[in-house]
């Protein structure tokens, strides 16, 4: 990022410190609906941006830009209007048990054992190239508040002039709460810089919003299920159409077109899509769900 760049985010960041996300409310679902959340629409203001307003709405970088092409995120404009797209197709992992993170769409699912049918979703940071993070089943063995940091061997050789232990505080790149996954060196914790959230810009954890991860870290009890995949395409139903959601993720090895027709048919709705209107969604792959159907 560049220096001028990298001072506005800072400014945003502290001017939204305490802005309170529309993120974590639960959305209801069933198995035969499985598209949650809804679309909105914002009116740019006077000196906002686009990392502003994904922060407000609960979401990650990538989702708003790449969902409002030809705007910049930083200044969009005065009066532009900018797509919020606070809509998800459920990832497909056959059962919905714990935390399911997508990598492809950098975001967080928990579903909640006392509630079988709703679901609670977060924007995250994840690994950046040569530091990814691994797909797999985990579990979370610790949990942490004020956490200190104890800076690995790997980073320190990166940045020599890091300490052996940074301790809770501003300064702590783990943020207020940390949950330790069962690959030991992953942990799921908050950042002191949120502007990396819809990011790759970890070395493999995943970064929270400062004001999200003390919600998770309340909800997630010691020993729950973490699933972490990477599905750039995601097929679900609303009200008996189809919808397709694809992201672009240079990191997936997936042939978008195959792998949208194999889950078409796997799931019996191939029959009732508009090929023209699959065709352009896995075209333009702006990163939320479109109405496919006949």
């Amino acid at each position: 990022m560049h220096k001028r760049t990298l001072q506005i985010a800072i400014g945003i960041s502290l001017l939204t410190a305490f802005m309170s996300s529309e993120a974590s409310e639960p959305y209801s679902y069933k198995k035969t609906s499985t598209v949650i959340g809804s679309m909105k629409n914002h009116t740019v203001k006077k000196n906002e941006s686009l990392i502003e307003l994904a922060r407000r709405y609960g979401l990650g970088y990538h989702e708003i830009v790449t969902a409002n092409p030809g705007l910049d995120a930083f200044v969009p404009g005065e009066g532009k209007s900018v797509n919020i797209p606070t809509t998800w197709i459920l990832p497909d992992t056959g059962s919905y048990d714990g935390i399911v993170i997508n990598l492809s769409e950098m975001r967080l699912y928990f579903f909640s054992r006392q509630s079988s049918d709703t679901v609670r979703t977060f924007p995250i940071g994840i690994g950046s190239e040569g530091n990814e993070t691994p797909v797999g089943v985990f579990s979370i063995v610790e949990k942490k508040e004020k956490p200190a940091w104890y800076v690995p061997e790997s980073i320190r050789k990166e940045k020599p002039e890091l300490p052996l232990v940074v301790p809770p505080g501003p300064d702590n790149p783990l943020g207020s709460h940390a949950m330790r996954l069962s690959a030991r060196s992953i942990l799921i914790h908050g950042t002191n810089r949120p502007y990396a959230v819809g990011r790759k810009a970890s070395h493999g954890c995943i970064r929270m919003y400062p004001e999200d991860i003390p919600k998770l870290f309340q909800l997630v009890p010691k020993g729950a299920k973490v699933t972490i995949i990477r599905q750039p395409v995601k097929v679900g139903l609303l009200d008996e159409k189809v919808y397709l959601e694809v992201h672009k993720d240079k990191d997936a090895n997936t042939h978008y077109f195959n792998e949208a027709v194999r889950l078409l048919i796997r799931n019996d709705l191939y029959k009732k899509v508009d090929k023209e209107k699959m065709l352009s969604v896995l075209r333009d792959k702006k990163g939320f769900p479109v109405d496919i159907s006949k």
